[in-house]
């Protein structure tokens, strides 16, 4: 039988290997790095987390952590991997982003069906390929993606927080907290008094910024990872109604709610390392450390990571390729992850694993699964593959123009809608859609 190839051992690429070597097939890995490195990336290992270590909710009431449960259901490998090397985290899914990918690494390297091979792909091969190179894709293998789609590529820029040493922070300020009590309070909690957050917003408003290089003048921010600068230029109250909302949040010394709060998140096992909750940014280094500093509790925060920007690169996936993840020009070639426009985590996991089955039933001479548009997954990949989310506008000439779509996550509003009326209340409303899709998933699996 032949070798799978499948370039780029991020999320979406070793989950799919995995997925493949567990049902017999024999599979070729590409990771180029650390021979050559992405400028986001800090390690070697598989499935590296680069911005955030958080999946989002594990609550099937939350559209991440229904994909989650998806997930689950459809027997996905890195998932188990992410709860099994979780920190606390509220109703997060958070993990300690080294012990995560070095337990992938561990399980990919010792894998009889999978050859992990340290190269750059400059090519897209012949025969069975997973395309999984991620939004950091070399120059020179996106411009062979590019010259294969014969589409241009859609990007948008991307930021990670910075993390600081928890043995660094003034816990006479900071205080342990997490939203409304649920879980464990397993958040540091960073609270600001109106004219705190006064000072803070100025220095963050006027801070200097690091300059885009040319190319990436064009591209675009997604909206739900904003940078905080780009957030606060919207307005002075902004951040305290996004990142740094106070609500729920009770110092239970004081009893007072704040008027602001920066929160950390765990970043490691060792809890050593915390980062800034909502805080990607591209301000210049000595910015970033007057900005952290000028936080009650981080005024002496050792700064072990800078926050940085860098550009993602997607596909147009609704012109290129089948809800399956399957091109539609070539049959065996599938794409996996974030470049296929989908953004998050658990999205890019969930995308390599469907990636991956689909494949192995290619090869095994069956039908490939398009799963039910009422389950969170298939919502996913409709929305991206759908050509209908390219809508028509006429230009002065009256020909057709069409609007680029921009990276999607999970999220309620992409299910298909059930017929009959759904109910006002939001917990009601996420209860229903939520059983719903179980449903219709587990229906799909018994007809497989």
């Amino acid at each position: 039988m032949e070798k799978v190839k499948v370039i780029g051992a991020g999320l979406a690429g070793s989950e799919a290997a995995l997925q493949l070597a567990k049902r017999g097939i024999k599979v070729k890995l590409y990771e180029m790095r650390p021979d050559k490195t992405t400028g986001a990336h800090v390690t070697g290992d598989c499935a590296e987390f680069v911005c955030s270590n958080s999946l989002g909710s594990s609550d099937i009431l939350n559209a991440s952590g229904l994909l989650k449960k998806e997930m689950e259901i459809l027997d996905g490998e890195l998932i188990k991997i992410a709860y099994e090397n979780s920190v606390p985290a509220g109703n997060a899914l958070a993990i300690a982003r080294e012990d995560f990918s070095r337990a992938v690494t561990k399980k990919i390297k010792e894998n009889p069906n999978i050859e992990l091979i340290r190269e750059e792909i400059t090519e897209i091969p012949d025969g069975n390929v997973i395309i999984a190179s991620g939004p950091l894709t070399s120059d020179k293998f996106a411009d062979a993606i590019k010259d294969f789609t014969e589409e241009e590529h859609l990007s948008f820029f991307d930021a990670i927080a910075p993390i600081v040493e928890v043995e660094s922070i003034n816990f006479d300020k900071a205080f342990w907290a997490s939203r409304y009590d649920k879980g464990e309070a397993s958040y540091i909690n960073c609270p600001m008094n109106k004219e705190e957050y006064e000072n803070f917003y100025n220095i963050l408003i006027n801070a200097p910024r690091i300059e885009q290089h040319d190319i990436d003048k064009n591209s675009k921010f997604f909206e739900s990872c904003l940078p905080v600068e780009v957030l606060a230029s919207r307005g002075i109250d902004t951040l305290r109604f996004g990142p740094m909302k106070p609500v729920g949040l009770i110092d239970k010394r004081t009893g007072i709610e704040n008027y602001a709060v920066v929160q950390l998140r765990q970043d490691n096992s060792a809890k050593t390392l915390f980062n800034l909750v909502g805080f990607q940014t591209n301000l210049k280094w000595g910015a970033q450390k007057e900005l952290v500093h000028s936080i009650p509790g981080l005024e002496n925060a050792n700064i072990v990571r800078y926050g940085v920007m860098h550009r993602n690169t997607f596909i147009n996936s609704s012109q290129i390729l089948n809800q399956t993840l399957e091109t539609r020009k070539r049959e065996g070639l599938f794409f996996a992850g974030q470049i296929t426009g989908t953004e998050g985590y658990t999205e890019s996991i969930a995308t390599g694993m469907l990636a991956g089955i689909n494949m192995a039933r290619r090869i095994q001479g069956k039908e490939l699964l398009k799963l039910p548009r009422e389950t969170m997954l298939g919502a996913i990949t409709f929305y991206i593959t759908d050509k209908a989310h390219l809508e028509h506008i006429s230009s002065r000439d009256g020909s057709l123009r069409y609007l680029p779509p921009q990276p999607i996550n999970s999220n309620w509003g992409i299910l298909a809608k059930p017929l009959n009326k759904l109910p006002r209340d939001k917990k009601l409303k996420n209860e229903l859609l939520a059983k719903r899709s179980l449903e219709y998933l587990q229906n799909f699996i018994n007809n497989m």
